[in-house]
């Protein structure tokens, strides 16, 4: 009861938000039933001046605090969920925050690391830049003589309760909507919600992110395009990460690029190829590939920074992704449909003919372009378009990897405008489906067939006991009846009871608090 209505209580601060910075403004309300309508009204009514200009729900986002914030960036990968355009709203909202003072800073790392600032680093500066979770210091540690520059990340004070306070505020929303409505359901909330929990745990530990940087280290330990920075794990701990400095250009100054006289077409063509190699061949991405993430060393190698946000894909979605590339290109739109099903991501009672030919519609237009309007990004934006036509559940992890092709793709084509996406694409995709699908992955792939089938056949005594337990109970169930006991319909009775109730009471405080809210603007 409590917690319902601190959940009502937070959230209603949340609208009002949103409200003064004209985010309802942007929502049709013939989309919207009656009872919503009168809502909007409302809400337009206590717009502040000027709201509407400039990307409306970002401004409300950054207001709300950090877990707004991270919550916009989240949602920003999920145009299934948010639409096209409130995505390209929050494509531009900035993770950047006001850092926290110097001594609040060195407090944190003497006690993570458990000694003093001064004997954990030869020399510690301020803050360089600040976000909603950490902040960045540059240092320097001494060996044997020998000074190192450093990056350290510091977590922010107290930014995990703030977290949990407000992702338990956007679980209580999800859950409402799974409730009333059959394409929240469709579209997952509460396991979007889940899966951007996940997320910002992952980001909170930043030992993970040191975990991350040193797989994807071992990865990429043989390209000749790519690095990432080593890892101090003596000065790294949950609260501290401490990395190489990194001193290259970065992808976003283009200026200095074009004074140091660095082939652009090139470094397109090691952007595109990079992030495909480690998406296909390894399964694991840097998802965040913005250019203030990317630099460029004295060695001419793309070096990544800030592995907060990373992506994984199994042999399955990586098979899925090589397939539909090829199929597009050949115009095999039967194959790629078959894919889909083949997959499971499109339900087995749809046509694999019309998906089909829904799917002719998206690459025909393609055979019709010059290589360089061609976009790969574009073309995975209209596929999960479409596949929304045909039931296709949400899957988080290819909606994450189209989102991160199109800003790559964006990055390599602010090099080369006439950038060749799939010339540049079709050595790293082709190398991976003759390694996986042809002759040495089919050998390789019924080795491993065998050895699952070799681990069911080792279970199957086990399998057989409990299936014989449960054959037993369907016997006694059958013969003696599914009883409830009366307790048990009255307790079910009651609970049902004080759902329904506080289902009331909330419609009721959210509605007496925008009715407030109007007499509070009619007197000023």
């Amino acid at each position: 009861m409590i917690s319902a209505i601190t959940h009502i209580a937070r959230l209603t601060r949340a609208a009002f938000v949103f409200a003064r910075e004209g985010v309802f403004g942007v929502v049709d309300p013939s989309l919207v039933p009656p009872p919503g309508q009168l809502a909007l009204r409302l809400a337009r009514i206590v717009e502040r001046p000027g709201a509407k200009s400039g990307p409306r729900l970002s401004r409300a986002l950054t207001r709300l605090g950090p877990a707004y914030l991270k919550l916009g960036q989240f949602l920003a990968t999920r145009p299934d969920v948010v639409g096209v355009i409130m995505a390209r709203d929050l494509e531009a909202l900035q993770d950047r925050l006001p850092p926290f003072s110097q001594a609040e800073a060195e407090a944190a790392i003497a006690t993570s690391l458990e000694r003093p600032v001064a004997l954990a680093f030869a020399s510690f500066g301020p803050a360089v830049a600040a976000a909603s979770i950490a902040q960045v210091h540059r240092g320097e540690t001494e060996r044997d003589g020998v000074r190192r520059s450093v990056a350290v990340k510091v977590l922010r004070p107290d930014v995990g309760a703030r977290f949990r306070r407000d992702l338990a505020d956007f679980f209580f929303v999800a859950h409402q909507a799974e409730i009333y409505s059959a394409e929240a359901r469709r579209l997952r909330l509460i396991e979007v919600i889940n899966t951007m929990s996940r997320s910002v745990a992952m980001e909170m530990d930043l030992r993970l992110e040191a975990a991350a940087l040193s797989e994807m280290a071992e990865n990429t330990s043989g390209d000749p395009d790519f690095r990432v920075p080593a890892v101090d794990w003596d000065r790294t701990t949950h609260n501290v990460l401490t990395m190489e400095w990194i001193d290259g250009i970065a992808l976003s100054d283009h200026a200095r690029l074009a004074q140091s006289q660095v082939d652009l077409p090139e470094l397109g063509r090691k952007v595109i190829q990079s992030f495909l190699r480690h998406a296909l061949r390894d399964g694991f991405f840097h998802a965040d590939m913005h250019p203030g993430n990317l630099f460029l060393d004295d060695a001419g190698r793309l070096v990544a920074v800030d592995f907060g946000i990373m992506g994984r894909l199994g042999v399955k979605e990586r098979r899925f992704l090589a397939e539909i590339l090829l199929g597009f290109i050949t115009r095999n739109y039967r194959r790629v449909a078959e894919v889909h099903f083949e997959a499971g991501y499109v339900p087995g009672h749809h046509s694999v003919e019309n998906f089909a030919q829904a799917l002719r519609a998206i690459g025909e237009p393609i055979h019709n372009r010059t290589a360089e309007e061609i976009s790969m990004a574009k073309l995975l934006t209209l596929l999960l378009e479409v596949t929304g036509l045909f039931d296709m559940r949400t899957r988080p992890e290819l909606i994450l990897l189209q989102k991160t092709m199109v800003v790559v793709e964006g990055v390599a084509r602010s090099f080369d405008p006439k950038l060749d996406i799939w010339k540049i694409a079709e050595p790293v995709v082709r190398e991976w489906i003759e390694r996986n699908l042809g002759p040495i992955g089919r050998v390789q792939g019924a080795m491993s067939g065998a050895g699952e089938l070799g681990r069911v056949l080792s279970g199957l005594p086990a399998i057989a006991a409990r299936s014989v337990a449960v054959l037993e109970q369907l016997e006694t169930m059958t013969r003696e009846g599914f009883r409830l006991s009366p307790e048990t319909i009255a307790a079910m009775g009651r609970t049902e009871g004080r759902k329904s109730r506080w289902r009331a009471l909330a419609l009721w405080i959210i509605a007496a608090t925008f009715i407030a809210i109007l007499f509070a603007v009619r007197q000023l």
